[in-house]
């Protein structure tokens, strides 16, 4: 699996609750340039409209080594195949649970086609934003007091 675009801004604002895997729907030189990093996820969305998934939002840049004849919209909304049963699913969590569809990433598999993972998540409040960052901090200063810990126990005229 190669991570070709992700969306951090996602985890910041959103608590995950379950992500899935979907195919996407591409035209022409789309594809060439996400391989080459030219896209964008940090304002795209997932919207259920008529019972098929959009992905909203999402920037993918233009190549200007492809055909300038052929210029597909670079903000176009681009069709997200899954299953009925888990769009079924999904509609019904999104409409009762008050639960949002955002875009984690765009990925190529192992048989290097591109997909979506698209998470069902709950929009975050300030408070707990500000406690996840508190959180985050003080992991990060744990592992380097441990690390140094480590460095400093180790003798330095040892013969091993």
């Amino acid at each position: 699996m190669r991570i070709l675009v992700q969306n951090k801004k996602a985890y910041h604002d959103f608590t995950i609750i379950k992500d899935y895997e979907a195919g996407v729907v591409l035209k022409g030189s789309e594809i060439k340039s996400l391989r080459m990093g030219r896209g964008n996820l940090k304002d795209s969305f997932v919207r259920i409209i008529k019972g098929e998934l959009f992905l909203l939002g999402c920037h993918i840049s233009l190549l200007n080594t492809t055909n300038p004849h052929f210029r597909p919209d670079e903000k176009a909304p681009r069709k997200l195949l899954m299953h009925r049963k888990e769009i079924d699913k999904l509609l019904g969590s999104v409409s009762t649970d008050g639960y949002t569809l955002v875009v984690l990433s765009l990925y190529l598999n192992s048989k290097n086609r591109l997909k979506a993972k698209i998470a069902l998540a709950k929009g975050k409040n300030l408070h707990d934003k500000r406690e996840a960052l508190k959180e985050k901090q003080a992991n990060m200063d744990a592992k380097r007091a441990l690390a140094e810990f480590k460095k400093s126990r180790i003798p330095r005229n040892s013969k091993f």
